[in-house]
This record gives structure tokens, sequence and C-alpha cells, in this order.
């Protein structure tokens, strides 16, 4: 009520805009990390069933996309769907999840921005947990934007980030038993290398927003985010709007980054 009050005089727009300039000014984050949580609590909340809240979820990914490449961020990944949730949801909700995985995957290919933009898609977990067709469908979107290179969007699905240090430390071993690596020679930089994000420009996030109001990393970018900079917000991923993250972003310019120095 508040905000529809405000929206009405006109003080959103302006704070927003003053929001724009101030971070604008700042240093701004090259990799923003997103965990999108609190989908079906705001289902609950707004008396809608948990497919809803998806629906409108995936719309806000949309916005998230527009808002970054216009604020100059360069790398933002998205925590969809984790392995715990494909062994912990119901089959009716994963089933919708994926419907919503592929039909924004072919509206993605169909997107002016994407291709305008040159918006590269990746995507990160063990993609074999999901439905072959599901998988395809990703896979397709990652090879068909592979020669983008002006914003990265990385989607983790079907991930968790334990299961990604295994599926590294996997790698690592074959390269050993082959003769390719000493173990002596393993060090940060060669499991990084065998990490998922390998090959992107920034592969350590500088900002880690998590919405819905826990504070919890969830299992999400383990070795990536030792030294990433953590904003919760009090506010369920639906109803995330572009001051949300204006104000994570300022929140991050405002804090001192000494990197263990």
């Amino acid at each position: 009520m508040i905000e529809k009050t405000l929206r009405l005089l006109g003080i959103y727009t302006l704070y927003e805009r003053w929001l724009e300039r101030t971070v604008s000014a700042g240093e701004i984050p090259q990799h923003l990390a997103v965990i999108l949580d609190g989908n079906r609590r705001w289902a609950k909340s707004a008396g809608l069933p948990p497919s809803q809240a998806y629906r409108y979820g995936a719309d806000k990914v949309e916005d998230l996309l527009r808002w970054c490449l216009k604020i100059g961020i360069k790398i933002v990944t998205l925590y969809v769907l984790s392995l715990e949730n494909i062994v912990r949801r119901p089959s009716e909700e994963l089933e919708e999840i994926y419907r919503l995985l592929m039909e924004r995957a072919e509206r993605f290919l169909k997107d002016e921005t994407v291709w305008r933009e040159k918006v590269r898609f990746r995507v990160i977990g063990r993609l074999d947990y999901l439905p072959a067709e599901v998988a395809e469908s990703l896979r397709r979107l990652e090879r068909e934007t592979m020669h983008h290179d002006r914003l990265h969007l990385n989607i983790a699905v079907a991930y968790g980030g334990r299961a990604e240090i295994v599926d590294a430390v996997r790698k690592i071993c074959g390269a050993v038993a082959a003769g390719e690596v000493l173990p002596h020679q393993i060090d940060e930089e060669v499991i990084e290398r065998n990490l998922y994000t390998n090959g992107l420009p920034k592969p350590d996030p500088d900002l880690v927003i998590r919405t819905s109001g826990e504070e919890r990393i969830s299992n999400f970018l383990l070795w990536q985010i030792a030294y990433s900079e953590l904003v919760f917000l009090d506010v369920y991923w639906p109803s995330f709007r572009k001051i949300d993250l204006l104000r994570a972003i300022r929140t991050y310019q405002q804090r001192s980054r000494r990197f263990g120095g």
C-alpha cells in the first residue's frame, strides 16, 4: 500500500533515478550472482498456486537482464534449481519448472535484446539429472549464443556447490591417472580450471544477492564466493524491483573489500 502511494506521488520514480545516479558514480560489480528465493512463499501470500509464482519469477529474470545491461554488469549467475530441489520438490512442481525452462530458452532465442546486446547463455550443473528434452533445450541456448560476449548469463540448474567441487576432483583425478597432471602440481588454479565456471572472464562473483529474507548460501558457488560481498534482501524473488538491485549495489559500493589484506 505504501509503495503504491509512493508510485502515485511519483516519489518512487524519483528515488529510483536518484539511486541510478548514485550507483553509476561508483564501482559497478563485474559479476553478480543471485539466489532466486521465495517463489512459493510469494505465491502463498498472494493466494496463488506455486506454478504462478515460477512464471512471475521467470518474468523477473528478463527484467533483471535488462537492468544489468543498462547498469553495465558483465556477468550474471542465477541459482534457479538445486540438486536438492530435484530430489525434494513435488513432481508436479518440478514439471512446471521444467516447462518454464524450455519455454524461456526458446523465448530467449527469439529475443531481439539477446542478439542486439550479445548475451551469452551458459548452463552450469549436472544436466544429466534433468529430463532429456529440458537438457537439450538449455544446451541449444548455449550453442546458439556461444559467440556472444557482451553479457554472460549463467543459469545454475541441477546445481550444487559441493557437487561442482566433487566433479572437479574427479576430473583432476582422471588427469593424474592419465599422467597429465602430477599430484604436487595441483593448486587453486588447477581446481578452478575444472569448475563449471571455467572460461568466464571473471569466475568469482563480486556481489551475491539472496532474496526472501533467508541468510544462507544454500550450497551455491561454494568455491567462487570466498571473497564475495553478500547482501540478503527481505523481498520474495517475484517482487524483486530495480530499486532492490540498486540498493544492493550501493551496499556493495559502501563496503571495503580487502581480500584478506
